[in-house]
């Protein structure tokens, strides 16, 4: 079957995104049109995007949260040696790009010692989500002795990451957020100072070597960060203004600013629960060159031709996506059959079916499909990144499912990738085992469903699954799991606190506190750690502050063997009344009746949050299909 003729897009529409932008900002309607300004922002060109940052960054972030109170705020605190005010415009941007609000704190110039070291500074006090301490070449420089040899450099560089050592210490001992350091490009100024080739050279290498130092800090404090810039000069912007970094102490240029404030944006993303865990592709124009139903599996364009060999480059970047816990799926107007066989007989395919968790091939429009696939996944679409080569099929599913995130592909596949990487719409702080095993569990999942479509009745479904759970302590290994399921954990999520490691880690350790992992399995395998309930007892009473469960498992009854369970060892411990609290938020709805389900009546309501009272007196039944087996 032939591949449609797609229709001319209008040549305006781009120019459409910069006059909506133009108007809603000179018209005083983007505070009122805040929430739009997401998608418009996605889809802006480079100049466009840049001025509408300094609008931006001139509206009051109390002004769109009184007209929005359903925004999400993320508190950024700002720090460092240079001048770095040129750093909120392109940061709050960012932000609203991903439909966030910014409320930014900057620092005074070259206060970042004073800021970090001392908990009772200002900086502590704004209780920052995110905390960036911004390094630059001249916070060695401006210390060295003249004349100098690349010795000194090495000694103020061991000076100050001895410092800086001291401020993640310092950090994580006494705040709740992320830190984020950054490593120190050096530009060819100093390098040229040295005339001789061999100085270079041992000035390069006690550089790399104190970066190396510095980027190794992050796997010894999980509240840091550390955003390696050498990856970022390497696209070709320039590391300073001679100008801007003589005249003003901005010693980072503004480009170079830019561009990490759209890494700041990915790990603000993450911090707000936004993070993307689905990528789903094309096939025609965008996995593989040509047309399949045109000209069949061995026609398509995958090895022995420039355009052949990109799209196998681009195939090899999925399936390194793919390995790290991001589910990869396809959805394509094709015939399933040649699709399956493409995968299966194409030796030179990167990518085989079972790399993906799902493939759909069909005529129906690819909203639809998406609509579907989430519903099959038990995820939301708002989770999803759609990669496409046709303008036509991103511009519907732009227009029909605003939550996605559309990449369009369009002409050299040797281009492909870097547009399906540019927005980090998957990164994590750090990869847990979890992740690791996440498509294979999916794919798990898929053959519970078929196996539930060969029963009559859910319950009998559920008898013959074989459930089983275990409630324990958490360990230290899993504190990065359990942080990423309150990170990442939006349905099932009863008052969608998000925990850093080191929150959980300080609940972990408070005798008053309790955190309790969740894992499951049945028939089929292991579902691994899927969920944690948050405890807290206050003299005779326990408050459960907040309890979350991967989605994949929802139904099953293992949330009410868990509540039944911490009811029990409640009542067992003299504890005269369990309270829980939810926070409705626009996806938690489908919890909103979980303790009232389960024996808790209304106690009070407390801002936004419902607080809700169990008095002990008749606890829930376990339920029969679930082997429960606790560790308390």
């Amino acid at each position: 079957m032939r591949r449609m003729v797609e229709p001319v897009v209008p040549s305006g529409s781009v120019p459409d995104i910069t006059d909506e932008l133009l108007r809603l900002f000179s018209s005083g309607q983007a505070v009122a049109s805040y929430p739009r300004l997401a998608g418009l922002l996605s889809a802006a060109e480079p100049a466009d995007f840049a001025r509408a940052c300094h609008q931006l960054a001139r509206l009051d972030p109390d002004d769109v949260l009184k007209a929005h109170p359903d925004s999400t705020a993320v508190t950024v605190a700002v720090t460092g040696h240079g001048t770095l005010s040129t750093l909120v415009p392109p940061l709050t941007g960012e932000l609203a790009r991903h439909g966030l609000l910014l409320r930014p704190f900057v620092s005074d110039f070259d206060s970042y010692v004073f800021d970090l070291l001392d908990q009772d500074s200002e900086l502590y006090r704004r209780g920052a989500d995110l905390t960036l301490c911004v390094l630059d070449p001249m916070i060695v420089f401006d210390e060295v002795p003249v004349p100098w040899r690349p010795a000194d450099v090495e000694r103020v560089l061991d000076d100050k990451l001895r410092t800086l050592e001291r401020i993640t210490a310092a950090f994580t001992a006494g705040a709740h957020g992320t830190l984020v350091l950054n490593t120190m490009p050096l530009p060819r100024r100093f390098t040229a100072q040295l005339v001789d080739h061999r100085s270079r050279s041992e000035l390069g290498a006690v550089w790399r070597e104190a970066n190396a130092r510095l980027l190794r800090m992050a796997a010894e404090a999980p509240g840091l960060v550390v955003i390696d810039l050498d990856p970022l000069v390497a696209e070709g912007i320039a590391v300073t203004d001679p100008r801007m970094s003589t005249y003003a102490k901005a010693h980072l240029s503004a480009e170079l600013l830019a561009r990490y404030a759209r890494e700041i944006g990915h790990l603000a993303r993450h911090t707000a629960g936004r993070s993307k865990k689905c990528l789903v592709l094309d096939l025609d124009g965008t996995l593989w060159g040509g047309v399949l139903g045109d000209d069949g599996v061995e026609g398509v364009e995958l090895s022995g031709s420039p355009k052949g060999e990109a799209f196998n480059g681009v195939q090899r970047v999925v399936k390194q996506i793919g390995s790290q816990g991001v589910l990869v799926a396809v959805v394509s107007k094709n015939e399933i059959t040649l699709v399956r066989e493409a995968f299966r007989e194409r030796q030179d395919s990167v990518l085989r079916e079972d790399d993906m968790v799902r493939i759909i091939a069909n005529w129906r429009p690819k909203h639809d499909n998406l609509t579907e696939l989430a519903q099959t996944l038990n995820l939301g679409v708002d989770s999803f990144v759609f990669v496409d080569d046709s303008a036509l099929e991103c511009g519907l599913v732009r227009s029909e499912l605003p939550g996605v995130a559309v990449v369009r592909v369009d002409g050299d596949p040797a281009l492909h990738v870097g547009k399906i990487l540019r927005d980090g719409w998957f990164d994590t702080p750090v990869l847990t085992v979890e992740d690791r095993r996440r498509v294979v569990r999916y794919q798990e999942e898929l053959v519970r469903k078929d196996f539930l479509d060969s029963f009559d009745s859910v319950q009998d479904f559920l008898r013959e699954l074989k459930v089983t759970v275990r409630l324990a302590a958490v360990q230290d290994a899993e504190i990065p799991r359990v942080s990423q399921l309150t990170l990442r954990t939006n349905q099932f999520n009863l008052t969608t606190r998000r925990l850093q490691q080191a929150q959980v880690r300080e609940l972990a350790d408070d005798p008053a506190a309790r955190v309790l992992t969740i894992h499951s399995g049945d028939r089929f395998g292991d579902n691994g750690l899927v969920g944690a309930v948050f405890t807290r007892q206050d003299g005779d009473i326990l408050h459960i502050d907040n309890f979350v469960l991967s989605c994949r498992v929802f139904s099953r009854g293992i949330e009410q063997a868990a509540l039944a369970a911490v009811l029990e060892r409640a009542k067992a411990d003299g504890v005269q009344a369990v309270y829980g609290t939810y926070r409705p938020t626009k996806k938690n709805g489908a919890v909103k009746d979980l303790y009232p389900r389960y024996g808790f009546t209304p106690a009070a309501e407390d801002g936004a949050a419902l607080v809700f009272r169990h008095d002990l007196r008749q606890i829930p039944d376990r339920p029969e299909h679930v082997s429960l087996h606790e560790e308390l």
